[in-house]
Parts: C-alpha cells; structure tokens; sequence
C-alpha cells in the first residue's frame, strides 16, 4: 500500500490507497513544531481503528508547501513505517511538459492538480484549488502545464478582514440565504462567498477566453463542494485531486525502497 501524505499550508492530509482505492483519509493541522513522533501516535491510532495494518506500507509520497515541514515528516516514513519517502519535486518524471518562464518556481501542489486532472478529465482544462491560496491552474489540449493565475485564498481573506476593521466580528465560512445581508454577520459571508463565486467566474472567463473553447473547469479544496454551490462553472468536483497527483506521481517514479527499521 502506499501512504500519500499532502502538506499544506493549512493542514495536512495523509491518506493510504491500495492500488484500486483509498483506503482511508485523515487531516491535521500544519505545525512545523510538530515532530515525527507526534505524527506517528496520532497516524498510528488512526491505522488502527481503520484496520490498517502499517507493515503492508510498502511505499510513501510526501508532496509539500511547507519546507520546514518535510524534516519531521520524512523521519516519520523512515523511523516508524521503515520506508524512504519519495519527495515530489520538480526533478521528477511527471510525465508532461510545463509551459512557463520559471518552472522552478511552480508550486508542487499546483503541478499535482495538474497531473491528476491531466490524467483523470483530459485536456484542455482549468484547475481551481479552494486553499489558503485560491489557485487557477491551466493544462492545453495537448496535456502541457501552462501557468495560472493566484489569489488570496477565501479564509485568509476572512482573517483580513476581521483583523482589518475592528467593529467587524471573525465569522464562519458559509452560503448566506440571500444577498443582500440584514445583519453584519450575513453581509460579511454575502459579501465573502459572492464575491468569491464572482471572482473565480471572472478569471475563468478571462483564462478560457484566452486559451478558446471549449475548457473544463474543475474545482478542488477542502472549500470546493461548497462554493460549486453558488455556480454553474465547475464540470467536476474533485475533492481528493491532490492526493491523486501524488499517487499519479508515485506511479510515475518507483526508483526508491524501503530501508532497514530503526533499532
């Protein structure tokens, strides 16, 4: 089985598939203090209770945001699970071309959305990731990765807000009943949640506009399912796209092994 571990800004996910399905997905706050050992009590009760056996994780993937993340949990795949990781990087088979000044500099997150919807839905496509950044990510017909655009993403602006202006309270993320908000609570999350569906509408518009007809659109994030609510735009909701990426990714590179446990 491999284990898929997604490190965001936000949270990470790690999760366990199969080879034919996942077999269990579980999330935690991301912590750079955290260490390897925090993370195996908490993984290894989870694997537990789904009726995980972690002597059948034979291979691990870590893709991640957050730099000073990647010490602890590379050490958790090799001091708890004996398995060195493989890290998704740009050095890697991912099996397209990207069309973009400063390859580098792509976010992997953004490739792995890339792939996975590349492989899953066919080109030419546009990828929207509701995370702590809300990302557009476009693949051409032929398959190639080709940039995008990024915005601030719907809870950093939230927190903004609320820090921003003193008499306006924090609030919850959510669809209001109506647009026009008859209490400051309500014109807050009228004005966050419309706002967003109009912005993401107006950038998809501008990109497909740019690439030409037809562009599926696909939305993924922990925030997609809610905001595919307030628009027609999205073809596909695809909550677990990155977490297919790395699995894709994984698939795509299978030049490393398991090392010895630790004694």
């Amino acid at each position: 089985m491999l284990l898929v571990v997604d490190a965001g800004n936000t949270n990470i996910v790690f999760a366990v598939h199969d080879g034919a399905s996942w077999q269990g997905t579980w999330r935690i706050s991301t912590n750079d203090q955290r260490t390897s050992d925090e993370y195996a009590a908490w993984l290894l009760l989870l694997l537990e209770r789904s009726q995980i056996d972690p002597k059948k994780i034979s291979r691990a993937i870590i893709g991640t945001v957050v730099p000073a993340a990647l010490y602890h949990l590379r050490r958790l795949c090799r001091q708890w699970l004996a398995i060195e990781p493989l890290i998704a990087n740009a050095a890697l088979d991912w099996g397209y071309p990207v069309h973009v000044d400063t390859p580098e500099e792509v976010g992997v997150d953004r490739r792995l959305n890339g792939l996975a919807a590349q492989h899953l839905f066919g080109g030419p496509l546009i990828v929207v990731d509701f995370g702590t950044a809300t990302t557009f990510d476009v693949v051409d017909a032929q398959g190639a990765y080709c940039g995008g655009a990024i915005a601030p993403g719907v809870n950093l602006s939230l927190e903004a807000l609320h820090q921003a202006a003193a008499r306006l309270p924090r609030i919850s993320v959510g669809r209001p009943s109506a647009a026009i908000g008859r209490s400051t609570t309500v014109a807050m999350r009228s004005g966050l949640f419309w706002g967003y569906v109009g912005l993401v509408e107006g950038i998809v518009s501008r990109i497909a506009l740019e690439m030409g007809p037809p562009v599926k659109v696909i939305a993924t994030g922990g925030l997609a399912p809610l905001f595919s609510e307030g628009t027609e735009l999205f073809q596909h909701v695809a909550p677990k796209l990155t977490l297919d990426g790395l699995r894709l990714l994984a698939a795509r590179n299978t030049s490393y092994s398991a090392i010895p446990a630790p004694g």
